[in-house]
């Protein structure tokens, strides 16, 4: 049975999509859904995810809006609605889940928690070198070495994140010290996204918005912030930085200011 809602952040880069749906196709738990929350791509890449989603082994749903600036909030707000289920996992679209990485959100799951992994960052020639058979095989999961190596050469970096711990007590201790909450690697209840009414659309650039303010309008609800590092793993695939707005700063500290974890700002304004 469907008992957790995988949700997609995306926008345009197809190939990054097919080796994360490689990485999906290797997950050890099988009972989620996918919720492609695509932020206006153009209709060769739609006409290839409509292609992508009829050979799943499991059930997705693509959610589109028209291109018109950076809304990635609010079609986070349109997938979060289109979900079947009372658990979401965060993912961005140019990320390769580790194999075990929705059992481990699953297994960890608890109510009044909201759950965050980390993330490796590989380099531009690790990316390159990436295949869907290569991520079938469980290529990055089998390399770490040579991720290693290659951090040390100043390419990939927090390769650290990608060691996969077994052990409780290791898992225990790399997780004794508090991290915030990461955008592209959390899950929640859904009760408790509907508690502060979702992602606050008027966040208009990356950063910020889909993590930072989510965290803080949480934990103003008692919904406490748990760390997966080294439990729920990911792979980052480069690309180049996008630019940080002040925009985005201001609006957080009028927010922070405000002490409001209910937004206004969500899809749900427009029906009411």
């Amino acid at each position: 049975m469907i008992n957790c809602s995988l949700i997609i952040s995306f926008y345009e880069r197809i190939e990054y999509l097919k080796l994360l749906f490689a990485g999906l196709n290797r997950q050890t738990y099988k009972n989620f859904e996918v919720v492609i929350a695509d932020d206006g791509s153009g209709t060769n890449v739609v006409q290839q995810i409509e292609n992508i989603t009829k050979q799943s082994p499991f059930p997705v749903t693509h959610v589109w809006h028209e291109k018109i600036g950076f809304r990635k909030n609010k079609i986070l707000n349109t997938a979060i609605e289109a979900s079947n289920t009372d658990y979401l996992i965060f993912i961005d679209g140019d990320c390769i889940p580790h194999s075990e990485f929705i059992k481990e959100h699953i297994k960890y799951r608890q109510e009044g928690i909201c759950l965050t992994g980390r993330r490796v960052n590989l380099s531009r020639a690790i990316t390159e070198k990436l295949t869907i058979e290569k991520i079938k095989n469980g290529y990055l999961e089998k390399k770490l070495l040579h991720l290693i190596a290659d951090s040390i050469r100043g390419n990939s970096s927090h390769v650290e994140k990608g060691i996969y711990f077994k052990m409780n007590f290791l898992r225990e201790f790399v997780n004794k010290k508090k991290r915030g909450l990461l955008g592209c690697n959390f899950s929640v209840h859904k009760k408790d996204i509907f508690g502060i009414n979702g992602f606050d659309e008027r966040y208009e650039a990356p950063s910020i918005g889909e993590d930072s303010d989510v965290q803080y309008r949480l934990e103003l609800t008692g919904v406490e912030i748990k760390s997966l590092n080294n439990i729920a793993l990911q792979y980052h695939l480069y690309h180049s930085l996008q630019p940080r707005l002040q925009t985005n700063l201001d609006l957080f500290a009028e927010i922070k200011s405000s002490k409001k974890a209910f937004t206004h700002y969500w899809i749900k304004q427009n029906k009411e």
